[in-house]
């Protein structure tokens, strides 16, 4: 028999914080919300509030020498999650502003002793705290000090079985002051400025008595409040991390909706596999991407497209629009210049789950990029290896298209580095033919599968990809010299 106590967790309210808090926020926890000005805290603080708080469970709200209540309702009302019944019913405000600039935290730790005992809240929030620590230099001689009077008001609270949180300005760490010790639970938001872009994120600093998803975790504020983005991490059946080489070979292949590439392929492509088609500006990568994704739909495997790019032909405009309105493709189509990656993983991996989709076509990760806020751009790399072995942990298809210069003097795959985390690879590049400008197209790899490794001509017939005969004596990919193509072997 154990007798170990178990701790009951309670829903934040806050879409994604209790998946990195492994599960919701400890009941009766005394919590610190840190950040700077403007980073959330406070519609934080109010979105748990107004998901928690209900007549059995009250709550009160303690305003110090920040924004008096008035105003920071009239601000807090405009989120969806502000429910206008629960006041006064289930959630008080109560302003602390005169007990506070008397300097005398006896008088303030009185206040709001007499107005838990006359509430009995279960939930309570002090903000802004950070106003009231310069009134510490005020104090006369007996009062508590600030450090005193946290932990005095700290051990009261634990004490009356409430769930508490403190709101502060802080930021950097030698700003922090002793206070951060005592708290059972530590978040810490902060906002991020670069360019035109502005990107938010949230991290748990500490959490008494349980694991939190380690790390910085993107989040939004929208008109429903505040919605976290927790980073991938990427598991196996036995909790270990996947790595994408270590998949099983073999297996069922999925067809691409293009004749004579499955035969390329050796078979098809592996489902579960990742795929890069790489190759200049007008090359045809999005018409294959849009062919692989019109074979899964024939075949009854729905699939969804992530478009970054900023305009799309209108064949594929035509192709994808009745797709998605047969409701058998799901498009997530954005223009934004501060996303994450997090939150397009977030995105995708619910839009795959709603539609039970098995193909996925990011087009193109040169347009991924762009959209990215530049501060993430850094780790551009590593957030693609972790998007790609998530949904490839998921069961799902994936292929990626990749805009390359045609140099004709070397041969690379990608900018970012992503040939090595891909299990297959397309390229399509230009010949001159006789004067004219060719389209070829070569496989290159596929894990742990015999392939093709010739070079064949395409064409692009009436939006589709036809692929023709080999390319003989060709030694321009690398060389640039002049290259022939057996009579035999050309594209009808």
């Amino acid at each position: 028999m154990s007798d170990n106590v178990t701790i009951q967790r309670l829903a934040t309210g806050v879409p994604g914080l209790d998946a990195i808090l492994e599960g919701g926020l400890p009941e009766f926890s005394f919590n610190l919300i840190i950040g700077a000005p403007g980073s959330g805290k406070t519609t934080l603080a109010h979105q748990i509030m107004f998901s928690l708080a209900t007549p059995e469970r009250p709550a009160l709200f303690f305003t110090a020498l920040g924004e008096p209540p008035l105003k920071m309702l009239r601000y807090q009302q405009q989120f969806s999650f502000f429910d206008t019944e629960k006041i006064n019913a289930s959630i008080r405000f109560i302003n602390l502003s005169d007990d506070v600039a008397t300097g005398n935290f006896d008088q303030v730790l009185a206040r709001i002793t007499e107005e838990v005992e006359a509430f009995s809240p279960a939930l309570v929030f002090v903000d802004s705290f950070r106003s009231v620590i310069p009134e510490a230099g005020r104090l006369t001689q007996g009062s508590y000090s600030a450090q005193q009077f946290i932990q005095k008001l700290g051990n009261h609270l634990s004490g009356w079985q409430a769930t508490t949180f403190l709101i502060g300005q802080y930021g950097a760490e030698k700003d922090c002051p002793p206070v951060l010790t005592v708290a059972d639970g530590l978040f810490s938001l902060e906002q991020l400025v670069s360019r035109n872009s502005m990107v938010r994120k949230l991290q748990i600093l500490k959490m008494r008595g349980q694991a939190t998803r380690p790390g910085k975790h993107t989040f939004r504020i929208t008109g429903h409040g505040i919605e976290v983005f927790p980073a991938a991490i990427v598991r196996d059946d036995s909790g270990l991390p996947q790595d994408a080489s270590t998949r099983r070979p073999g297996g069922a292949r999925l067809t691409m909706g293009v004749p004579k590439l499955d035969e390329m392929l050796g078979g098809g492509l592996p489902a579960g596999y990742s795929i890069l088609v790489a190759g200049p500006s007008g090359s045809g990568k999005t018409i294959l991407a849009t062919a692989f994704l019109s074979e899964g739909v024939r075949r009854g495997e729905p699939g969804i497209i992530v478009a970054f790019e900023q305009t799309p032909s209108q064949s594929r405009t035509r192709t994808i629009n009745d797709m998605v309105r047969a409701g058998c493709l799901g498009l997530i189509n954005t223009r934004s210049l501060d996303l994450s990656i997090d939150e397009i993983v977030q995105r995708l991996v619910d839009l795959i789950h709603q539609m039970n989709a098995t193909r996925v076509v990011i087009d193109s990760l040169s347009g991924f990029e762009l959209a990215v806020a530049p501060s993430f751009r850094q780790d551009f790399r590593e957030s693609l290896f972790r998007m790609v072995a998530l949904l490839s942990g998921l069961g799902v298809t994936v292929m990626m298209t990749s805009e390359l210069e045609d140099r004709y003097t070397d041969l690379r795959f990608s900018p970012y580095g992503s040939a090595f985390l891909t299990d297959a690879i397309i390229v399509q590049r230009y010949i001159e033919i006789e004067s004219r400008l060719k389209r070829v197209m070569a496989v290159v790899k596929v894990r742990a599968s015999a392939h093709s490794n010739e070079l064949r001509q395409f064409e692009i017939i009436d939006g589709s990809i036809v692929i023709g005969g080999l390319v003989r004596d060709y030694e321009g990919m690398l060389g640039g010299r002049p290259t022939q193509t057996s009579p035999s072997d050309t594209v009808n």
